[in-house]
Parts: structure tokens; C-alpha cells; sequence
């Protein structure tokens, strides 16, 4: 019997359930300039022409092989990463960053290594970082350890949103590869691979690398590539393939009554998943609602625009594959 995300520690069902009960509350504070209701990879809050599309998240767990590592340069740009993808998945250019750091002692060299990572990936996503809060809290987090969260804004004219509601059966699905593990599934990684410097340190030929540098590897920032793309075609939908893996993340873009077939194996998958998935003895639907298996976004487009996405995918510097349809039903197929 293989490890799941559940045995981890985390309850993703308890997540959906959570979110489903929050959606009421938050759902009270709606005016008429809120455009779609929670649950898009962004928030979009109608400003003129424009709207106004914004995110959050954090880097998770796996902030624990950085403290090991005593290596803080690389997860800011995982916490930028994490916020910008999910605001271009909506066609808008992220503006404008701040970021949140709390720890139980304040180590300037550290700190300055994290907003130096930080402000690394606002390059990267073409955004500007403006400010922030570092909170000390004693006695709450552990000597040498830290939280850090995100908070991105983008922008986009009204009549350029990318929302999915275009999409219909017979559409393919592309997928840009992801840089590695991304910033998810780490409570899970932790099962198989111990935080621990001397196995960090190993190196494995398999990876090219150590296990160490293999799990800091900063997730990938898609910003400028996908906001040339949907410059130039007409992307449908896009979908950060984050927590929840392709099972959760891929519906969120569906318009109801469609469901997608994803065929496995039409992709180079990253060596690190092969030994991830090997070691926890993982079954295969568990570990696609769990990783992003080498692919970090998803983009819908008609079969006519295909060949021409996949070619300005590789122009933009990024490694795409043809891994799927649209069809009619519910959820996720994956086939062998």
C-alpha cells in the first residue's frame, strides 16, 4: 500500500470541504464590481475597463529543506511564483507584489536572502515588489525556522479575460513543463525524503543533482511567456497546476458538463517524480492529485490553433507537449 497526500498529514477532501463552507462568509462582502465567484486561480474585482485580478499563496513545506540547507535565496521566487501564475492564468500582467515573513528571531542575512529571492522572481514576472511585513514572533515558530506568504495584483482589460467559458469538447489541452516539484506536495515529500543535510546532500545520478538542490529548485514563473501567447492566439483557459495536482486543478477551468482525457506518458516526466512516485509506492491517480508531474500549466486551445501554440510555446523558451482533450463529462481521465 503506497503513502497519500492524506497520510501525510494533509486532508485534501477536508480542504474542499473547508473552502465549500468559507465561500458563504465571503461570499457576504460581494459588490457589483466582483466579476466571478471563489474558486478561479484568481480574484477579479472590475476597475474601470480593467479588472483587477489578484492572488495569494506560500511556499509550504517545502520551507523545511531550506532551513536544512540553510539556503533562503530561491523560495521567495517560489512565493512569487505561486501567486503571478495563478493571476496570468486570467490573461493579467502581474503589477505589483508584497510579501509577508514571520519567525520566532529576526536574522538579517536570512531575511535578505528570502527578499532577495523575492525580488528575483518580481523580475521574473514582470512585476514590482512594494512592500511587505516581516512579523517576529517569539515562542510561536521553532529557533531558525520561518513562515512567508505572497500577495500579487494584476491587471487586464475586461474584454481580454481569460476565463475558460469558451472551452468545449473537442479543445487540446498543452502542457509547459514544470521546472521540477514546484511548491506542492512537500508534506508528502517529507515522508520519503528525510530533511535531513547528509541525505540532502547526496548526489543522485539519476537527478544530475543533489537531492538538496533537486527540491530548492524554484518553480517555474510562466508570466511572460503566457501573457505572448495569449497576445498572439487565442488561449481558452489556463490552469496552474499547483496543490490538488491535475485532478482539482484542471476542472477548475471546465464550463459544466466537460471533463478532460489526459493521455499519460505523451510528456518527458522529470526523474524526480519517477523516484518520488517509486519510493512512496504511490498509485497513479494519487500521485496526479498530488504533483504536477512535470507539467506546471495547462492550456486549452481549439485542435485548429495547436500546432501554433506548441510553436510559440518552444520560441518562448518553453518546453510544451499535446497531452490531452476536452470532452463531455466530469473530471479528470487519465489514460494509460
Amino acid at each position: 500500500m503506497g503513502y497519500t497526500y492524506r497520510d501525510a498529514g494533509v486532508d485534501v477532501e477536508a480542504g474542499y470541504e473547508a473552502v465549500k463552507l468559507m465561500k458563504e462568509h465571503a461570499r457576504s462582502t460581494f459588490n457589483s464590481h466582483v466579476l466571478q465567484d471563489l474558486g478561479s486561480f484568481g480574484g477579479m474585482y472590475e476597475y474601470g475597463d480593467n479588472v483587477l485580478v489578484s492572488g495569494t499563496d506560500g511556499v509550504g513545506t517545502k520551507l523545511k529543506y531550506a532551513f536544512v540547507m540553510d539556503k533562503h535565496d530561491t523560495v521567495g521566487i517560489d512565493c512569487v511564483a505561486m501567486c503571478a501564475n495563478d493571476v496570468v492564468c486570467h490573461g493579467a500582467a502581474p503589477m505589483f507584489f508584497l510579501d509577508y515573513i514571520a519567525t520566532a528571531k529576526l536574522v538579517p542575512k536570512v531575511a535578505a536572502d528570502i527578499v532577495k529571492g523575492v525580488s528575483d522572481g518580481c523580475r521574473q514576472a514582470g512585476c514590482a515588489l512594494i512592500g511587505g511585513e516581516t512579523a517576529e514572533m517569539p515562542g510561536f515558530y521553532s529557533s531558525g525556522e520561518y513562515d512567508m506568504a505572497g500577495f500579487c495584483v494584476g491587471s487586464v482589460p475586461k474584454k481580454m479575460i481569460v476565463n475558460g467559458n469558451n472551452i468545449k469538447a473537442g479543445d487540446k489541452l498543452i502542457g509547459l513543463q514544470s521546472s521540477g516539484l514546484h511548491s506542492n506536495g512537500f508534506s508528502l515529500v517529507r515522508k520519503v525524503i528525510t530533511p535531513d543535510r547528509r541525505v540532502l546532500s547526496q548526489h543522485i545520478d539519476s537527478l544530475g543533482k543533489t537531492l538538496g538542490e533537486e527540491l530548492l529548485t524554484p518553480t517555474r514563473i510562466y508570466v511572460k511567456s503566457l501573457l505572448k501567447l495569449m497576445e498572439q492566439h487565442e488561449i481558452k483557459g489556463a490552469a496552474h497546476i499547483t496543490g490538488g495536482g491535475f485532478i482539482e486543478n484542471i476542472p477548475r477551468i471546465l464550463p459544466e458538463g466537460l471533463g478532460v482525457r489526459i493521455q499519460l506518458g505523451s510528456w518527458e516526466m522529470p526523474p524526480i517524480f519517477k523516484l518520488l512516485v517509486r519510493d512512496a509506492h504511490m498509485m497513479t491517480e494519487d500521485a496526479y492529485n498530488t504533483f504536477n508531474m512535470g507539467i506546471g500549466m495547462v492550456l486549452a486551445v481549439s485542435p485548429e490553433n495547436e500546432a501554433d501554440v506548441l510553436a510559440a510555446s518552444e520560441e518562448l523558451g518553453e518546453k510544451p507537449f499535446m497531452i490531452g482533450s476536452v470532452q463531455e463529462g466530469k473530471g479528470v481521465e487519465l489514460c494509460e
